[in-house]
């Protein structure tokens, strides 16, 4: 069967398994503080032009998610994001499971405004009773999106300047970011995103990682003590240098960015292949996350030769899908899936 369930589904880019069995029996110190953990740091620091940062690697979205979140939130706070947004509704309560609750605000195709967000925490200290009440103090956006969408540089430099008004951190999740920066609608660069959020991450699960994604801690304030909370939420690997070797290899030549473009060109195909027979979208994303609205029988049919997510129900005889395509999707799978729709 050919999948677009998502984009983690192959292992890993060629080089990375290639420098993984080169350095295999290397003998390195333990917990990322390796030679080449190191490097992978300096390459990435030189890629986001910020020599200052703090670079930290982590094995899952969702293990990085919550150790970044509980690190910055004090007991009584909360983090402002998307009702859509991925802490909010795809990890199993794992934010609420840290202590913390979901200020979720109603988004336009998954995403949320500067606006949105002034509002909430006005209005929070304007309430009577604001000590009664969970303290927004984070504000968590994705980029891409869960619904592939991007924040423009316009939008995210509102998002940012809004979260130094008030006094809290922008965190970014780019558990998809090498698909946000290499779309073509994108006018945003890993430079903006470091210069504009407190903290972020560089996806490298769904970027041609075996697993991993890289912490990029830009707020001075946030750095301190960062490893005590790596280490109690289970994500100081031992054998650090499984990650700094993947990012190595993906931060050396731009490999990044390269591979991602691949998953763009893919996903363009597939948009064009719904639009062109005249099906509607649920979101218009220029990424790598296509979500045609289908009649249920032609869904029904489609999952016999093709994995891809069933994501929600329009009407009563139509469903959004979603089709994922990723940095390795090879062609022949996009002309597959086209013959499928004759």
């Amino acid at each position: 069967m050919i999948r677009f369930d998502s984009d983690y589904l192959e292992g890993a880019h060629p080089e990375i398994i290639r420098k993984l069995t080169e350095t295999n029996f290397e003998q390195t110190p333990g917990y990322g503080e390796d030679p080449h953990c190191e490097n992978a740091r300096r390459l990435i620091r030189q890629a986001c032009a910020r020599p200052d940062a703090d670079v930290h690697f982590m094995v899952g979205g969702t293990q990085t998610n919550i150790t970044v979140i509980a690190s910055v939130l004090k007991p009584y706070q909360g983090v402002i994001c998307a009702t859509t947004g991925h802490i909010n509704v795809h990890e199993t309560g794992a934010l609420e499971h840290s202590g913390h609750k979901a200020l979720a605000l109603n988004g336009n195709e998954g995403k949320i405004t500067a606006e949105q967000i002034d509002k909430t925490i006005r209005d929070h200290y304007a309430d009577a009773s604001f000590e009664h009440m969970v303290q927004p103090g984070m504000v968590y956006i994705s980029f891409p999106t869960e619904l592939g969408t991007l924040y423009s540089l316009e939008e995210l430099t509102a998002i940012s300047q809004t979260c130094r008004k008030h006094s809290i951190p922008l965190f970014i999740d780019g558990a998809r970011l090498g698909y946000g920066l290499t779309s073509k609608s994108s006018d945003v660069t890993l430079q903006d995103i470091a210069r504009l959020a407190d903290v972020f991450y560089i996806g490298g699960t769904k970027v041609g990682c075996l697993f991993g994604e890289a912490i990029v801690i830009c707020n001075d304030a946030l750095k301190k003590d960062f490893r005590y909370n790596i280490k109690q939420n289970g994500g100081m690997l031992a054998k650090g240098r499984l990650l700094g070797i993947q990012f190595e290899t993906l931060f050396t030549d731009g490999l990044y960015l390269k591979i991602a473009a691949n998953a763009i060109d893919m996903a363009a195909r597939v948009k064009e292949m719904f639009a062109s027979r005249g099906y509607q979208f649920l979101a218009d994303s220029p990424t790598n996350q296509q979500f045609p609205i289908l009649p249920d029988d032609m869904v029904a049919r489609l999952h016999g030769q093709f994995g891809f997510e069933d994501w929600q129900k329009v009407d009563a005889t139509h469903t959004a899908v979603r089709f994922c395509t990723s940095w390795w999707t090879p062609e022949e799978n996009i002309k597959a899936l086209e013959a499928a729709l004759d």
